[in-house]
């Protein structure tokens, strides 16, 4: 039974986050998600209550713990509980490692990373209340290295280790952990234009759909760590 539940979508407005968002909300869910830009987080909720009114867009940073502290402060006001958290924002600049500058790799650390962190720092106690669930969004990137990728595969090698040491550490509140990697996903993500050439890609309503699948298992199951690829590579 999930339509008296309550998400929180990091990095909401937009691509996985949003894709994530409108089906959580066609299954009964309430959602609560959040973007730094004001401007983005008014024309994703705009979007989004045409679906549902049990619609909460908040602007918050999760590179800031305070700033996450509060997006949970007006969760808990508007919707009086939290159940679900995915921790999806993320960022990626990619270069060659000699090329990097320092504030390039600490933006994504601590975007993709800390952020990762704030956002259960900041909602843990409320997910020990309803004995919740937290997702955290990975990458292939978190297993596999490549050419230019040495901030990205850092931060997504470091998220793929939080979440699973998390696990083991909240379990006994009986708070299910479960990190997922995906691997190329139709968005406009390091400044990709989606087009008709995506459409071999991951759709963002497939990472949706794999969230729910998470969501309606029996609670005895906990898948920790999934990888979530397309089926067939790019023609």
């Amino acid at each position: 039974m999930l339509e008296n539940k309550v998400a929180y979508i990091t990095g909401g407005t937009k691509g996985i986050g949003f894709g994530i968002a409108k089906i959580l909300l066609e299954n009964g869910i309430s959602v609560a998600f959040s973007g730094r830009k004001r401007e983005d987080v008014m024309k994703a909720e705009e979007e989004l209550l045409k679906q549902s009114d049990k619609v909460l867009g908040i602007v918050s940073d999760v590179r800031s713990l305070e700033s996450e502290q509060e997006a949970i402060k007006y969760i808990i006001e508007k919707f009086g509980k939290l159940d679900f958290v995915v921790a999806n924002a993320g960022l990626g600049i990619f270069k060659p490692v000699d090329e990097l500058t320092v504030e390039e790799w600490q933006t994504m650390i601590e975007t993709n990373l800390t952020g990762v962190f704030y956002t259960l720092k900041a909602s843990v106690e409320e997910l020990k209340k309803t004995k919740g669930y937290y997702i955290t969004i990975s990458s292939l990137a978190g297993a596999n290295f490549f050419e230019n990728g040495t901030g990205y595969n850092a931060s997504k090698f470091g998220v793929v280790g939080f979440t699973q040491a998390a696990m083991i550490d909240l379990r006994k509140y009986n708070i299910k952990t479960t990190v997922i990697m995906p691997g190329s996903v139709a968005t406009n993500f390091n400044g990709n234009i989606v087009s008709e050439k995506d459409e071999w890609k991951i759709q963002p309503e497939d990472m949706g759909n794999l969230i729910l699948d998470i969501l309606k298992m029996n609670p005895r199951v906990l898948p920790s760590k999934i990888e979530f690829r397309a089926t067939h590579p790019a023609k």
